[in-house]
């Protein structure tokens, strides 16, 4: 491994303090639309920086992909980073956000790391070695009923004016699970399915740097990763993470 997992710890973690700095001093803190309701901040920025600087520093071999700086050349062994998923919810004070940061080897994604730093949970993951959760192992819930279960999705920002705007598959699965839940960060979200504490999430129109770490850790955890129609690999643009037992209940939904 290029990096060892308690170095990326390390890394991400630091980078989560800076990004706390910035949210604890919220008033003084520099917003901009990037386009109508995708939002961009200074800490976005400073937090992407600081990690496009360390991760080079640890891997000079591997190419970046952020989401505020774009793509370099080498684009089969990268880094793959979202320095603030969640930033609306960010700026708005609110704890479900997530640095989120995954490293992807000529085409297989080997480690994922996402660090919540309001609520101080940080989720890794090692390809075929499990998932933790500060330093715990973690697994999928056992949940089997669909009726019993709880569920996450999210509305994002970019996808407002597309026919298919996920409004309609919400209420069809809102009308067959017992709990809903929009906590604001794909990234997190996809944790909570692999800590068992909600028992499926699914999004769309997403972009690789949502949801590559989150993904990983669900999948290590022993959850299913597929797109709306059941075929297993991460796409996002459909992606729905389960405890595994609810998939083909969920499929006919989707």
């Amino acid at each position: 491994m290029p990096i060892h997992s308690t170095a990326l710890e390390q890394t991400v973690r630091q980078a989560g303090a800076i990004a706390l700095s910035h949210f604890k001093n919220l008033r003084q803190l520099e917003v901009h639309k990037k386009s109508p309701r995708d939002f961009v901040t200074a800490a976005d920025l400073e937090v992407e920086g600081f990690l496009k600087k360390q991760l080079a520093e640890h891997c000079p071999e591997y190419g970046f992909w952020g989401e505020e700086s774009g793509q370099t050349d080498n684009q089969r062994s990268r880094w793959i980073v979202d320095p603030i998923d969640g930033t609306h919810s960010f700026a708005k004070g609110q704890y479900f956000w997530a640095v989120s940061v995954a490293l992807e080897v000529e085409g297989q994604l080997c480690l994922g790391a996402v660090y919540a730093p309001a609520l101080d949970d940080y989720y890794g993951a090692e390809h075929g070695r499990g998932a933790f959760k500060n330093g715990q192992p973690i697994s999928v819930s056992p949940e089997t009923s669909l009726e019993n279960s709880m569920v996450a999705t999210g509305f994002a920002c970019l996808r407002q004016y597309l026919p298919d705007n996920n409004l309609p598959r919400f209420a069809r699965i809102a009308q067959k699970t017992s709990g809903q839940r929009r906590f604001g960060s794909a990234a997190l979200d996809l944790c909570l399915v692999a800590d068992g504490q909600v028992d499926a999430f699914w999004e769309q129109e997403l972009n690789w740097y949502d949801i590559a770490a989150g993904a990983l850790i669900v999948q290590e955890a022993g959850g299913t990763v597929t797109d709306f129609q059941g075929n297993p690999g991460i796409f996002p643009s459909n992606i729905l993470a389960t405890n595994g037992n609810l998939l083909d209940s969920l499929l006919p939904l989707m």
